[in-house]
């Protein structure tokens, strides 16, 4: 543990390098002082990378740096608008912390901590710690945590100086008037008004507006995707920042002609494949999978008891009957054949939420546990399509193979397996492995006779 412990120094050390410096300075664009840059960020859900296991995947915080560091941090804010991850289970706990170190190595200026959130940081005494790494809000603070709902930042604009104000605001538990005295009027000075709202109907947005103060109205995400909810010109402007840190919000503020005060715009960066990774980051996620591994989370992964005494008995048990069919010889060149070695070559095989998809039966009594102690169920076998096999074999193909049963779609989700929807024949072509098949006396006399 302590190991660890100075791993994260290490690493938070390595941000000041990587973020707070640069070789040179970079050389200002004609136009670079016309405009301020609010990047926003928002339910992570505990999607730390993507799984990689098909091409075309977005999000990953190791990408995501990429895409912050497009704008001098003279001229930005970085925001995240909270819900860090899913629930409380152990894994949940790890990625919680994971997240606040990327936070910190990013450069993020401010983070608002939603309802789970602010309880999991006080749960875990990590208020103070992360207070002192970033600024913080939330609307759920509470006089106990010493949480403000509000954060200003002033920014150059042109040859003047504009005040971003971002503040939290919980619309189910207080009046819509409350969130106008989140922001103070500063006479003489341009203002940028930012409200990060945990709900966002057609009642709520039209109070806000109705208000004249607000700028930019922050909304849940309903999709992965960020989206411009608003017409562009529309005040406020009214974003959401997207799902699974697949996209980056990014507002740009400009300055208008005198009369027009300032120019709000909103566009979904999203965060591709093809964007360089930060080493920082991608350390950051290898001492994640350490502790996933030091955790034993794959034994600790919950389970359900398979029906009617059925057993897993691992594709090998298969393979007497079916070679004569060619069934399991096609099989076994097939890349469902080697999914377990795909993770082994990431390192992620010691990640429940990667492991599920590449074993056999991880969700079941004696289904897969580990490599050492269930070897026999690595891969996508046999009985991840076709069910446990145990009365089958024992009958010797008399009994037909029952479910639990696994389909295409448990794994190929439109994050996992980005071109599967919409392909779902060639997919399916790929892994023909069978002809008619035969009665199962059929296969009884065939296995009596080899006999």
């Amino acid at each position: 543990m302590t190991r660890l412990v100075i791993c994260i120094c290490v690493l938070t050390a390595g941000a000041l390098c990587v973020f707070g410096m640069s070789a040179k300075p970079r050389r200002k664009s004609v136009h670079e002082s016309d405009v301020v840059t609010v990047f926003l960020t928002g339910n992570e859900l505990g999607a730390l990378k993507p799984c990689g296991c098909s091409t075309g995947q977005l999000g990953g915080f190791d990408r995501r740096a990429t895409v912050l560091n497009s704008v001098p941090a003279s001229r930005r804010l970085i925001v995240d608008t909270g819900s860090f991850v899913e629930g409380r289970g152990e894994q949940d706990i790890i990625k919680f912390k994971i997240i606040i170190q990327a936070f910190n190595l990013l450069g993020y200026d401010l983070v608002n901590l939603g309802k789970e959130d602010i309880e999991i940081a006080e749960d875990l005494r990590l208020l103070d710690g992360m207070k002192s790494i970033f600024s913080i809000i939330s609307a759920h603070g509470g006089a106990d945590a010493n949480v403000p709902a509000r954060f200003t930042k002033k920014l150059s604009l042109k040859d003047k100086v504009v005040a971003v104000t971002i503040a939290s605001f919980d619309a189910n538990s207080a009046s819509i008037e409350q969130a106008g005295r989140l922001f103070i009027a500063q006479p003489g000075r341009q203002t940028a008004n930012i409200l990060i709202v945990n709900d966002c109907n057609e009642r709520i947005i039209a109070s806000i507006a109705e208000m004249g103060i607000v700028d930019c109205l922050v909304c849940p995400a309903e999709a992965e995707e960020a989206t411009l909810i608003s017409e562009p010109n529309e005040r406020p402007l009214v974003v959401s920042v997207g799902r699974d840190g697949q996209y980056v919000g990014r507002l740009q503020i400009r300055s208008g002609e005198a009369e027009e005060g300032l120019k709000f715009s909103y566009l979904p960066v999203p965060v591709t494949e093809d964007l360089r990774p930060e080493e920082s980051l991608v350390e950051l996620y290898r001492l994640y999978q350490q502790w996933v591994k030091e955790a034993n989370l794959l034994e600790k992964y919950p389970r359900f008891l398979l029906p009617n005494g059925l057993e897993y008995m691992g594709s090998e048990s298969c393979k007497g009957c079916h070679e004569c069919e060619d069934a399991y010889d096609i099989w076994s060149k097939n890349p469902h054949a080697r999914a377990y070695a795909t993770l082994e070559r990431v390192g992620s095989q010691f990640d429940p939420e990667c492991v599920v998809c590449h074993v056999v039966g991880m969700k079941y009594e004696g289904g897969f546990i580990s490599a050492e102690k269930t070897g026999h169920l690595k891969d996508v076998g046999c009985e991840s399509c076709h069910g446990p096999g145990s009365e089958h074999i024992r009958s010797w193909g008399a009994v037909r193979t029952t479910g639990p049963k696994s389909v295409c779609t448990d794994c190929h989700t439109p994050d996992e397996s980005v071109n599967y929807e919409g392909n779902e024949q060639r997919y399916l072509e790929e892994i023909i492995h069978w002809t008619e098949p035969n009665a199962p006396a059929d296969v009884k006399k065939k296995r009596e006779s080899e006999d």
